[in-house]
């Protein structure tokens, strides 16, 4: 077996041209600044900067209470959402019932009337402010915040309600059943809403700054409140509107043989180039296409080297186990290694963390690159609140670490420039009703 050789493997890292070492932290963050300027002017990009005609409150009213709806993967969660004298949200009656054509397929009107059902028995002794409506599927935001669905996943059956504008669906719903409802209905992604969770849950010290969102979970993404979107002829400097940059399809001009072909294999090739970079639903394959090349070079060697060649595909999960613990990790990754192959674990573990290091590099690159276009009056009174959501920034051995730690190197290179990274809980319905609030 070969013995453990860092440098060897460092090289392997900037030959196939994944290794963190060639990239320039702040050349990359004035990258991601240029692509989100063309975006927004609606030149080519590779950043869409989505519009969502949402304007952040800048602090939460007292008192008020919203239905607040969260529609994503197999679940439909309703609560009523009341804002303490605190401004902070606390959820009431919360609910989950299957996500409407998860169980059969439903034409537009009962689909939407399932939704409806869900939240009437919230909404009968309960005078609401608003509906605030975090639907995780791709839509297109009007103007009037309505979102036009564009598609479903597999797991919902619905193909009727492709098209239609959700909340106007809704409204009508709930209309047929006798509740006849004309205040505001928010649609919202889930970046918006975890922007907005954070205006709800992230302290400030007497002066709000403004807030960005940040995912990174088994995707990536960042939202945050822009005063200037010339493609739209929108310029609010004082009533900023929240865009949702669609920052995982940055493309990423460090990459290297083996990211274009690992691309290659995935659903939509050619396309979110830093997310396959730096998601949970792409570390763990991309690392295993990169330790199959090292095996293939005899940089690794161990005896069940051929399994693991076999593999087809590496859950991030189970990635992420055996980093934490070798030793114990068991299948299907972990099995791969005898307890005496000491030198292969460790070169799994050093190619790994470049991997992770590099993803770490390019997600505080986008990150800085928010704050800086945020925040260009360095008030220290009043500090960029970055709200984050995602299980990969949370427990993936060693991005959390790192990503601050660029962060605070990219943001402090030239002046100080005040900001807070602080995760968020029930980022999606705290969001949506905090995005209730925001329209009248």
């Amino acid at each position: 077996m070969g013995k453990f050789n860092a440098d060897e493997l460092s090289d392997f890292a900037r030959y196939y041209g994944f290794h963190y070492d060639g990239i320039n932290p702040h050349s990359l963050v004035k990258e991601v600044l240029i692509d989100m300027e063309r975006g927004l002017e609606g030149k080519s990009s590779s950043l869409p900067m989505i519009p969502s005609y949402i304007t952040p409150v800048s602090d939460i009213p007292h008192g008020k209470t919203v239905l607040a709806l969260d529609a994503g993967g197999t679940n439909l969660r309703t609560s009523l959402v009341r804002f303490n004298e605190k401004g902070e949200a606390v959820a009431q009656g919360t609910t989950k019932t299957p996500m409407p054509g998860t169980s059969g397929r439903l034409n537009a009107d009962d689909f939407f009337s399932a939704i409806a059902d869900a939240a009437l028995p919230l909404l009968k002794d309960t005078k609401i402010e608003g509906i605030g409506f975090t639907f995780s599927y791709p839509m297109e935001i009007t103007s009037d915040a309505d979102g036009v669905l564009l598609s479903f996943s597999k797991e919902v059956d619905a193909p009727d309600v492709v098209g239609k504008e959700i909340g106007k669906g809704l409204r009508e719903a709930l209309a047929s059943k006798g509740y006849k409802y004309s205040g505001p209905i928010v649609l919202l992604n889930d970046t918006v809403a975890t922007l907005l969770s954070g205006i709800a849950s992230i302290p400030h010290d007497g002066i709000p700054g403004p807030v960005a969102g940040f995912i990174l979970g088994t995707g990536f993404n960042t939202a945050y409140p822009e005063t200037n979107i010339p493609k739209i002829n929108f310029n609010s400097p004082s009533s900023p509107q929240i865009v949702v940059s669609e920052t995982g399809n940055f493309d990423v001009h460090h990459r290297g043989q083996l990211d274009r072909e690992y691309d290659s294999t995935t659903k939509n090739p050619g396309s979110y180039y830093l997310e396959k970079a730096t998601a949970g639903a792409y570390l763990g394959p991309l690392t295993l296409h990169i330790l199959k090349q090292a095996v293939k070079d005899n940089i690794i060697q161990f005896k069940k080297s051929a399994e693991l060649m076999a593999m087809t595909h590496l859950e991030t999960r189970f990635l992420n186990e055996f980093s934490h613990a070798p030793l114990s990790s068991v299948e299907p990754f972990g099995s791969l290694f005898a307890r005496d192959e000491t030198d292969a674990l460790a070169a799994v573990q050093y190619i790994t963390s470049i991997v992770t290091e590099r993803g770490a590099l390019f997600s505080a690159a986008v990150l800085a690159a928010t704050i800086k276009r945020m925040n260009s009056s360095y008030e220290p009174h009043s500090p960029v609140r970055v709200a984050v959501e995602g299980t990969t920034y949370m427990i993936y051995k060693g991005m959390r670490r790192s990503l601050e730690s660029y962060l605070h190197q990219m943001l402090f290179i030239d002046k100080p420039r005040p900001y807070i990274v602080t995760p968020v809980e029930q980022a999606s319905l705290f969001g949506a009703a905090v995005a209730a609030l925001s329209k009248k």
